[in-house]
This record gives C-alpha cells, structure tokens and sequence, in this order.
C-alpha cells in the first residue's frame, strides 16, 4: 500500500510539473529548434560523409551526437563530418543547458512565488508588531510623564509638611 501512495504521489508532482511547463512557450521552440538542427545536419552529414548510408542515418547521427546518447552506430568518417559532429556536440551542451534552465526556471518560479507571499505575510506581521511596540512605547512614555508629575506633586508635598 505505502508503494502506491508513493506512485500516486510521484504522479501528482509529474502532472504539476507538466501543467507548469505546458505554459512554456521557449521550451517549445527549444523542441523545435533541436529537431530542425538535427535534419539539417543529418542532411548535410549525408552528404559530406561518405560512412553516412542515408538521410535517417544522417539524421541519426546528428540527434545521437546532440544528445551525448553516443551509440556509435552511425559515425562520420570523413574531417568534416567529424567537424560537423563537433559543432554538434558543442550545440547538444548549450541545448540541454537550456533545457535545463527553462526547468530550473519553471520550477524555481513557482516557489518563488510561494516565497513572496511568505515575504509579504511576514512584511504585514513586522508592520503590525512596529505598530504594537509604537503603542506599547506611546503608553510607556505617557506613564513616565505622569509619574514624574507625581513626583513632582509628592515632593512638593514632602517638602511643605517638613
């Protein structure tokens, strides 16, 4: 029972987690953008490399080589399919950088808004506090007053009857 309330749970924060990223356009583009990239460059890697069989080989290759997955099924042979790769590679890290932040990002946001509100519900207690050592100060510096008058006024009164 206690496995299928951890599923049940993992579940819910995959689904939260994909409703946060839904709103994501960037990551869209950033999909976008890596499988165009990949054709091009598989297209190209067919062309330049004489190791490369086809243009799905090609494309192969390229999104392998991106991914850093590394099978070494498909592999240019040629300097300029190796040039190619290389760029590829170099592409794949900043890539998944980006991927990685808009993640980050995703999720950080989310808790950062739940850490203003915190801030904000802390921000209204410290005012209110102030507010409440103000008053009690106020009263504390009015009862001084009022017994330094009646000081005064006992002093006084000592010092007549002596």
């Amino acid at each position: 029972m206690k496995i299928i309330t951890i599923l049940t749970e993992a579940l819910g924060l995959l689904k939260n987690l994909l409703n946060d990223l839904r709103g994501k356009q960037s990551l869209v583009y950033l999909l976008i953008l890596a499988v165009a990239v990949s054709i091009a460059s598989g297209f190209i890697l067919y062309i330049l490399d004489p190791n490369i069989h086809s243009v799905f080989d090609g494309i192969w290759s390229a999104w392998v080589t991106m991914t850093h997955v590394g099978f070494g099924d498909v592999v240019p042979t040629s300097f300029f399919g190796r040039l190619l790769s290389a760029m590829l590679i170099l592409f794949g890290l900043a890539l998944f950088s980006l991927f990685t932040a808009i993640l980050s990002v995703t999720l950080i946001g989310k808790n950062i808004d739940t850490w203003g509100h915190d801030v904000r519900q802390i921000e209204q207690e410290t005012i209110r506090i102030e507010t409440d050592e103000n008053q009690i100060l106020h009263e504390l510096a009015r009862l001084h007053e009022r017994m330094e008058a009646l000081e005064k006024q006992l002093s006084s009164v000592t010092g007549k009857d002596s």
